[in-house]
């Protein structure tokens, strides 16, 4: 008797799933109930001012006056609520219009493709332009032309807005650096750091405008203020020009593994149930009674925040990068004594390491990508740097050796390739990625050229 009335109990109760305009309410009803009684209770829970109408999951009216039992409805299913006036049924006719104004993934591509063109032109425009004489018309031409790209595409008009506000901080830094070009090489950090300010005031100006590519444009401001403050307290310190490219290579290292710690910025009504805070632990355990019944959190809120932390990370990793390259590649032809040559190239090898070892923790395949090229060009510079000093003998030596290294590991990332995801390999990656970065914030020492400082000091 008891077998057969947890049976006829379990029938008789329906789990089911919600959609509704404020996300998804999981409830139990009886079979018995109609589409009316999960519209109300619906709508009780989720604090709506209006009954919405309930529909199955293709899209079809379920009547008032039918239970859930005869609509064919069983435990597990899923229900859609909306407003008597929207009706879910949507026909293809309709949805081709809006489907052709979309844009696809070869538009999106052929886009950022466009950006990336234009970031490249405008530094290389910025540079040829330094190179010529004060006086000359074409350089003061090319700072009109870059300043007027930056007005014109600063402008939220477009259906390529949020693409084209990116390239505008570029065009605005690279008109800076032309102003502010001087040959002197021991200027250059304070020349780079008026740049990236101009840059950084740029993508305010944008954001201010119009909230299109509001994550990339943030990464702008931070990192232009960044290396503006690094030069500048540099220069006012008296400090020589490898200890700004030091410090912008550790600091780029270390934004590899606390970005994603801050990227992802979920709003704390949806983290906390503030009904449920109170002073003693007896009052939270009643069942709140206020409006809001239930936190329910929406799901296009969801994707809103995903989506978000999306564009913040691969715009963080662009610029990881960026400045990871610029700074080893500059911090190895500003190292002149053998110790700080030493140091500089310890402090690259090891970031190089570090970035490549951060990649594996990132599942975003493009910032993946991007942290593995900026671990690569780290060790290009410096494979460039010992080629470039070493005789032939040696540069015949060296090439054999990773030559046979690089066939060895790509026999050994074949096979181990899924194991490389396992919890041991997992543990392992962790020590030596903390391994490579405690020594490159060590090796911070040698390559600034404090040593060489105490020696003439001393000296």
């Amino acid at each position: 008797m008891s077998g057969t009335n947890s049976t006829r109990s379990s029938t008789d109760v329906l789990a089911l799933s919600v959609h509704g305009p404020a996300g998804v309410l999981d409830l139990h009803v009886p079979a018995g109930a109609s589409s009316v009684d999960v519209a109300t209770e619906y709508s009780r829970q989720a604090n709506l001012p209006f009954v919405p109408m309930i529909y199955t999951r293709l899209g079809h009216p379920v009547a008032p006056d039918v239970t859930l039992a005869r609509a064919g409805i069983t435990s597990g299913g899923v229900l859609v609520a909306l407003r008597a006036d929207q009706g879910p049924v949507v026909t293809r006719r309709q949805t081709a219009p809006v489907a052709a104004e979309l844009p696809g993934p070869l538009a999106a591509r052929l886009s950022t493709l466009w950006l990336c063109l234009a970031v490249a032109g405008a530094a290389l425009s910025g540079w040829l332009a330094a190179q010529l004489p004060t006086s000359s018309d074409l350089r003061a031409v090319t700072i009109a032309l870059l300043i007027g790209a930056a007005v014109v595409g600063a402008l939220p008009v477009g259906p390529r807005a949020a693409h084209r506000v990116l390239a505008v901080p570029a065009f605005a830094g690279a008109a800076a650096f032309v102003i502010a070009w001087d040959p002197a090489p021991e200027r250059l950090p304070t020349i780079l750091g008026v740049a990236c300010l101009s840059a950084a005031v740029a993508a305010v100006v944008a954001r201010a405008l119009d909230r299109h590519a509001e994550e990339g444009l943030r990464v702008w401001a931070i990192v232009g203020v960044g290396v503006f403050v690094v030069a500048a307290v540099a220069a006012l310190a008296g400090a020589d020009a490898q200890v700004v490219w030091a410090i912008l290579l550790l600091v780029a290292m270390l934004s590899a593994r606390f970005v994603p710690m801050i990227a992802v910025e979920v709003p704390d009504q949806y983290l906390l149930d503030v009904e449920r805070l109170a002073v003693t632990a007896w009052s939270a355990r009643d069942r709140p009674v206020g409006r809001r019944g239930r936190i329910i959190v929406p799901r296009q809120a969801v994707a809103l925040v995903a989506a978000s932390g999306t564009r913040m990370v691969t715009a963080a990793c662009v610029a990881i990068l960026v400045v990871s390259a610029t700074a080893a590649a500059l911090l190895l032809r500003e190292a002149s004594l053998p110790v700080d040559r030493i140091g500089a190239r310890c402090e690259v090898g090891l970031a190089g390491a570090a970035l490549l070892l951060a990649a594996r923790s990132y599942r975003h395949s493009a910032a993946r990508a991007l942290l593995c090229v900026a671990g690569l060009a780290c060790w290009t510079t410096l494979a460039v740097a010992l080629f470039s000093m070493a005789n032939s003998s040696l540069t015949t030596t060296l090439a054999g050796t990773a030559i046979g290294l690089g066939a060895l590991l790509m026999v050994a990332a074949v096979a181990l390739g899924r194991g490389w995801r396992s919890a041991w390999w997992a543990r392992r990656a962790e020590v030596a990625e903390s391994a490579c970065g405690a020594f490159a914030v060590g090796s911070l020492v040698l390559a600034s050229g404090l040593f060489g400082a105490l020696w003439a000091l001393t000296g």
